[in-house]
């Protein structure tokens, strides 16, 4: 079925959402979106469905028992693999506070995996890469390796970059270290987003990273000095600043409805990013594995740190994290589509490439029930099995 008309109840279109209708696709890129169906070409019966763009995930450390610290570009394109049967089509392999050479070969691992890719591959594509560290402070460092924290380096950036062939979107940091803010408008002139988070900074420090042109804030909540009414913090700048992003991670285990609400309230549904932060053990059965060089455990939909009370990541997928805020009542079922998809494609500037349906691009979609209950996901229009 290389070219077809998608019949559906709601399409999520980048204006509106749009239906009942019809979608073209057209050797594996959208085509028009019309009220009647196109003449001469086989229908794809979703009727009563929503379709809508592939998940994007702009937060996550791996998937399936394979992590981004493994330095293995199998084990990458194992996760892409796997991923993409869960909704997501599009995502940011994001490394953790390691050392600078590991950091480097976890940048060359993932560039190795997006470069051999052949065109039979069905995976979620690899759309740049996020450093998540080594700039943080000690005081939040949650499940980042407390040993490899180090201070901003443009030096270190550059290597890296080097290494992940131009790849790198995204670098997370702690503006209260020094040089942060030369590292944040440094990269901001190479076009790359910086993100706040794992940080005791106080609200003005975070400001001035934010002046200097930092845009995102990492995992909003979690990892980060909170919101008091005579010290608001990274969380009060996160809420403040109207033109940045906040990432969340809702899955039911890192922050509670009603501060997800909060934020939403603040910021705009518009400017918060739907994340996993999943771990590379995410997929799996729970038990005992390892995680940026630390040992974790999960159990009860979570992940933890072995050793200490603390929250080490999640085991969500986008799909999950999506009918999660829509079940809460937080955001209507579109809005919640467009903070999985489009928000998180804007907030790491790659949607030029994902995110959304639009007429020439790949027709990479999901199929979502009535209650946004993941259905089916089609890459380059063909359904993944």
């Amino acid at each position: 079925m290389s070219t077809y008309a998608i019949k559906a109840e709601k399409f999520v279109l980048p204006g509106v959402v749009a239906g009942p209708g019809y979608l073209s696709v057209i050797d594996g890129v959208f085509g028009a979106y019309s009220d009647a169906a196109p003449e001469g070409v086989d229908v794809l019966d979703l009727s009563g469905k929503w379709v809508a763009p592939g998940f994007v995930d702009t937060h996550i450390h791996g998937f399936y028992n394979h992590a981004t610290t493994d330095c293995d570009p199998e084990g990458v394109n194992a996760s892409s693999a796997e991923l993409v049967r869960r909704g997501t089509t599009s995502w940011l392999p994001t490394t953790f506070t390691e050392s600078p050479e590991s950091i480097a070969s976890a940048c060359a691992a993932i560039a190795q995996a997006d470069e051999e890719r052949g065109p039979e591959f069905c995976g979620a594509h690899i759309q740049g890469i996020y450093l998540e560290g080594p700039f943080f402070t000690s005081k939040h460092v949650g499940a980042q390796n407390p040993e490899f924290l180090i201070d901003p380096s443009v030096e270190l950036f550059d290597e890296w970059q080097q290494k992940a062939g131009g790849r790198i979107r995204k670098s997370a940091l702690a503006p209260e270290r020094e040089g942060s803010v030369e590292y944040v408008s440094a990269l901001a002139a190479k076009g790359v987003v910086t993100c706040i988070g794992h940080s005791d900074a106080t609200y003005d420090e975070a400001l001035a990273a934010v002046n200097a042109g930092a845009f995102c804030f990492v995992h909003t909540y979690n990892g980060m000095r909170g919101l008091h009414h005579r010290d608001p913090g990274v969380v009060g700048c996160a809420m403040t600043t109207p033109a940045t992003y906040a990432e969340i991670i809702c899955d039911g285990h890192h922050v509670v409805p009603a501060a997800i609400n909060a934020v939403v309230r603040a910021k705009g549904w518009d400017h918060v990013v739907l994340i996993t932060d999943a771990l590379g053990c995410a997929g799996m059965p729970e038990g005992e594995y390892m995680s940026g060089g630390l040992p974790v455990v999960m159990r009860d939909g979570a992940c933890y740190l072995r050793d200490a009370p603390s929250l080490a990541g999640s085991v969500a997928t986008m799909a999950q994290v999506v009918k999660n805020v829509y079940d809460w009542n937080i955001v209507t079922a579109e809005q919640a589509i467009r903070m999985g998809t489009e928000v998180p494609a804007r907030s790491a500037g790659i949607d030029g490439v994902c995110g959304s349906i639009k007429p020439g691009r790949a027709a990479d979609f999901v199929v979502l029930e009535d209650d946004l209950t993941l259905a089916a996901t089609y890459l380059a229009g063909e359904l993944v099995k």
